[in-house]
C-alpha cells in the first residue's frame, strides 16, 4: 500500500478507514486487548488523574509488547521533547538473555513507566552539570503509544534526577490542568455541573519547503544551517501569485500521498494539503486534537516530512526563512477550549451579545493576551523566526487581536455602556442561477493579525515553522488560566452572577480594548498606533527573552505550578545559547563558502576576463574590449569588497566567540555585529552571482532550487 516514489499508493475510503490509526495503541485497541478492570483503571488515570497502579502498568506493558511485536517491533523507546526543536529517543531491544544462550522477549511495567537517558547531554540552562548525568523519562499515559520503524514509541516527559523539568511536555501537561481547573470554576458559576474537564485543543497548520536533494547536497548553507546564506533573487519569484493553491506537481503530489498515509497510520489526522504562496512551499493541516496529543502529532508531522521527502529525492526544509526575498514558513496554532462533553467555549452562538458565558471567556482571552503579550512574543521566538516576523509576509512582532466587525462592535458597546445587538449572518448571492447561495460568516479573516478570532477558535500565527508548539501552548494555557482565575474569584459566591459578570466583562473590554486591531498589521501606521496604545514591540528574540523571567511572569507560572523561577531562567538561557550557537554556525558557514567557493569562482572569472582582453589585444586587430574591461572592473571591485567583508566577519565572529560570562550581552553582540556582518557579506556575494559565468558559480542558484521539482 505504501511505497517509494515510483509505487502507486492506494488511499480509497475503505483502505483509509482500515489504515487510520493502525499503528496506534489507541483507546479501541486497549479496550480490545486489556482486561476490563485494567482498562477501566488506566482510563481513570488518563481521564481523571488517578495515580497509576504498578500492577496495571505491568499488564499494560505486556499487552503493548505483544501488540508491537506482532507488528514487527524489535525495540521500544521512550520518546520525549528535550529543550531543543527536536524529539529524542533511546532504543532498547525487547530481548532478555538466558543462561543457555537463548533469549526471552520481555517488557515490564517498570520499563514502561520509567527510562533513564543522559540528562547532562541535553540543553539544561545550568540545571544539570556535565558530571550530573542522571535524568528520567516517565510515561505520559494521556498520549497513546505508537509503532514505527520496527520500534514501539512511548510518549514521555523528561525530568532531572533532582526533579527539575528538562522538557517541553511537562509544562504543557501542567498548564492543561491549570486551565481546566480555572475554566471549570467559571463553568460551575454559570450552572454547568456535568463537565468534568476543560480541554485545550489545537490544530497546527504546518508550512514547509521542498528542494531537490541533489541540489540541496551542493549547498553547504542548507546542509549546515537549514537556510541559504547566499543567493541572488531569482528572475521569477512569487510575484505572479501562480503557486498559491495551484496545481500540485506530480512529484510533490506523490510525496504528499505517501506523507498522508504514513501520518494516518500513526493516527495523525492530516486533512488539508496545498501549495503555499512561495515557489516550492507547501502546507499541511490536521484536524483538531487536545494540545498534548496535538503537539506530539506535530512533531511526528515534522519528522515524517523529512523522512518521506527523501524517498522522493527531495529534502524537507522547516526553517522559517530558507530563502531571502520570498515568503517564509510559519505554523498557525489554532487554539480553542472545549468541555469533555463537547461544548466549545468560544462558540459565540446566534446572539453573542446575550451569551454571558462566551463573553466572559472572550474577555479572559483578551485580557490575557494584552497583559502577557510579552510571553506570547517570547513563545514564538527563535533565530529563524526573527527573519520572518514583521517582514510583511507574517504577523508583526507586535501582538494584537483580530475580532472582526461584529465582536468588535459588541465589546465596544459593552465597554461604553451602549445598546448592544448582534448582526445576523447573511447570505452571499453569486449571481448565477446554477450556483448555490452561500451562507456568509459574520466576520472576514485577517491574515496579517498575529492572534485572530476565526469563528470558534483563536489562530496564533506568530509561531515559527520549526518550533515545537508545546511552548506557545503552555504559555497560552497559563495566561488564560490566570485571567479565568481572577474572574472566578470575583464571581464565586455572588447572587446576581450575570449582572456581576457584565460588570467584569465591561471593565475588561474597557481596560484591554487596546489589544484589538482589525486593520492591516503590515502598515507602518499600525506600528505608530501600537506605540501610542502602549503595546510592546520586541523586534528580535534577544530583545524579547528577558521578559520571560521578570517577577510578574515568574509569579504567574509558579502560582499555577507550571514552572518555577529556576526552570524559567534555565529556559531563557537555553534559548539565548541556542541563538548564539545558531548565528555562530551561520557565520562560520558563510566564511567557509565565501573563502573556498565564492571568492575562488570570482577570481577565476576575473582571470578569464583578463585573459580574454589580452588575447584580443594580442591579435593586433583593433577590436573594442570595453565590455570585458568594464565587467572586469565591476567583478574586481566586488571581489575586493567581498574580501574586505570576509575579514570583517572573521573579526566579529572571533570577538563574539571569546565573550564569556554574560550570555545576554554575547547574544546581543551576535545579533548586532555578527549577524549584521553576515548580511553585509551576502550583498557582495549576491552581486557577484549576477556577474560570474553560471558554469563557474559553485552552487545552485535560487532559480535552480525553487523551480526544479
Amino acid at each position: 500500500m505504501i511505497g517509494k516514489a515510483n509505487k502507486e499508493i492506494s488511499t480509497d475510503t475503505e483502505n483509509v478507514n482500515e489504515l487510520f490509526g493502525s499503528n496506534v495503541f489507541s483507546d479501541a485497541v486497549m479496550k480490545e486487548l486489556l482486561p476490563k478492570q485494567v482498562y477501566k483503571a488506566l482510563k481513570k488515570t488518563t481521564d481523571e488523574g488517578v495515580p497509576l497502579d504498578p500492577n496495571v502498568a505491568e499488564v499494560v506493558a505486556n499487552a503493548l509488547k505483544d501488540w508491537a511485536i506482532k507488528k514487527g517491533a524489535t525495540h521500544y523507546t521512550h520518546w520525549f521533547q528535550p529543550m531543543t526543536a527536536l524529539t529524542a529517543e533511546k532504543h532498547d531491544a525487547f530481548i532478555i538473555p538466558l543462561p543457555d544462550g537463548r533469549v526471552l522477549l520481555g517488557f515490564s511495567g517498570k520499563d514502561l513507566i520509567k527510562g533513564e537517558p543522559d540528562a547532562s547531554s541535553f540543553p539544561s540552562g545550568g540545571l544539570r552539570a556535565t558530571f550530573e548525568a542522571r535524568g528520567y523519562t516517565a510515561w505520559d499515559t494521556t498520549s497513546p503509544a505508537f509503532f514505527k520503524d520496527k520500534t514501539l514509541y512511548i510518549p514521555t516527559v523528561f525530568v532531572s534526577y533532582t526533579g527539575e523539568v528538562l522538557d517541553k511536555k511537562t509544562p504543557l501537561l501542567r498548564s492543561m490542568e491549570a486551565l481546566s481547573k480555572q475554566a471549570l470554576r467559571v463553568l460551575r458559576i454559570f450552572g454547568n455541573t456535568t463537565a468534568k474537564k476543560v480541554i485545550a485543543t489545537v490544530g497546527p497548520e504546518q508550512e514547509y519547503f521542498l528542494v531537490d536533494k541533489e541540489l540541496y547536497n551542493q549547498r553547504r548553507d542548507l546542509i549546515l544551517t537549514g537556510r541559504t546564506l547566499f543567493g541572488a533573487v531569482s528572475p521569477k519569484g512569487q510575484e505572479l501569485e501562480d503557486q498559491y493553491f495551484g496545481v500540485i506537481k506530480e512529484r510533490v503530489s506523490a510525496f504528499m500521498q505517501e506523507l498522508d498515509v504514513e501520518l494516518w497510520k500513526m493516527g495523525v489526522s492530516a486533512k488539508t494539503k496545498h501549495n503555499e504562496v512561495a515557489p516550492a512551499q507547501y502546507e499541511l493541516a490536521p484536524v483538531f486534537n487536545d494540545v498534548n496529543v496535538g503537539a506530539d502529532h506535530n512533531h511526528l508531522v515534522m519528522e515524517t516530512i523529512k523522512k518521506v521527502a527523501l524517498h522522493h529525492g527531495l529534502v524537507g526544509l522547516l526553517h522559517e526563512k530558507p530563502y531571502a526575498g520570498i515568503n517564509g514558513s510559519g505554523k498557525h496554532n489554532n487554539w480553542s477550549m472545549s468541555t469533555d462533553d463537547g461544548e466549545n467555549l468560544f462558540e459565540p452562538g446566534e446572539t453573542p451579545h446575550e451569551n454571558a458565558q462566551f463573553l466572559v471567556f472572550l474577555a479572559a482571552v483578551l485580557r490575557a493576551v494584552d497583559v502577557y503579550a510579552d510571553l506570547l512574543r517570547v513563545s514564538a521566538s527563535c533565530p529563524g523566526n526573527d527573519h520572518r516576523l514583521g517582514a510583511n509576509e507574517a504577523p508583526p512582532a507586535i501582538v494584537s487581536v483580530f475580532l472582526g466587525d461584529q465582536l468588535t462592535e459588541i465589546i465596544e458597546k459593552i465597554a461604553h455602556g451602549g445598546e448592544v445587538s448582534s448582526k445576523k449572518g447573511n447570505e452571499l448571492t453569486l449571481g448565477v442561477s446554477t450556483l448555490p447561495v452561500l451562507p456568509k460568516d459574520n466576520t472576514d479573516r485577517n491574515r496579517t493579525s498575529p492572534f485572530a478570532f476565526t469563528g470558534d477558535k483563536f489562530e496564533f500565527r506568530m509561531v515559527g515553522s520549526s518550533q515545537s508548539i508545546s511552548g506557545p501552548n503552555f504559555v497560552l494555557n497559563t495566561i488564560v488560566a490566570e485571567t479565568l482565575c481572577e474572574i472566578a474569584d470575583k464571581l464565586e459566591g455572588k447572587d446576581a452572577v450575570n449582572a456581576e459578570a457584565q460588570k467584569i466583562v465591561q471593565q475588561i473590554f474597557r481596560d484591554h480594548g487596546r489589544i484589538v486591531f482589525n486593520g492591516n498589521n503590515y502598515t507602518s501606521e499600525w506600528v505608530k498606533i501600537a506605540e501610542e496604545r502602549g503595546l510592546p514591540n520586541f523586534t528580535s528574540t534577544v530583545e524579547a527573552l528577558p521578559t520571560l523571567t521578570n517577577d510578574r511572569n515568574v509569579k504567574l507560572f509558579e502560582k499555577h505550578g507550571v514552572l518555577n523561577r529556576t526552570e524559567l531562567e534555565a529556559r531563557r538561557d537555553i534559548v539565548l545559547e541556542n541563538y548564539i550557537k545558531t548565528i555562530n554556525i551561520e557565520a562560520l558557514t558563510a566564511l567557509e563558502m565565501a573563502r573556498r567557493q565564492i571568492l575562488p569562482a570570482g577570481i577565476t572569472f576575473a582571470s578569464r576576463l583578463a585573459d580574454s582582453i589580452n588575447s584580443v589585444k594580442a591579435t593586433g586587430i583593433e577590436v573594442l574590449t570595453s565590455a570585458q574591461g568594464e565587467l572586469l572592473q565591476e567583478v574586481s571591485s566586488a571581489l575586493a569588497s567581498l574580501k574586505k567583508n570576509i575579514n570583517a566577519l572573521e573579526k566579529a565572529q572571533a570577538e563574539a566567540e571569546k565573550m564569556h560570562g554574560d550570555v545576554y550581552k554575547q547574544a546581543q553582540f551576535y545579533r548586532d555585529s555578527v549577524f549584521a556582518a553576515i548580511n553585509t557579506l551576502r550583498i557582495d556575494a549576491d552581486n557577484l552571482e549576477t556577474m560570474v559565468d553560471k558554469n563557474l558559480w559553485p552552487f545552485p542558484t535560487y532559480a535552480d532550487l525553487l523551480f526544479n521539482l
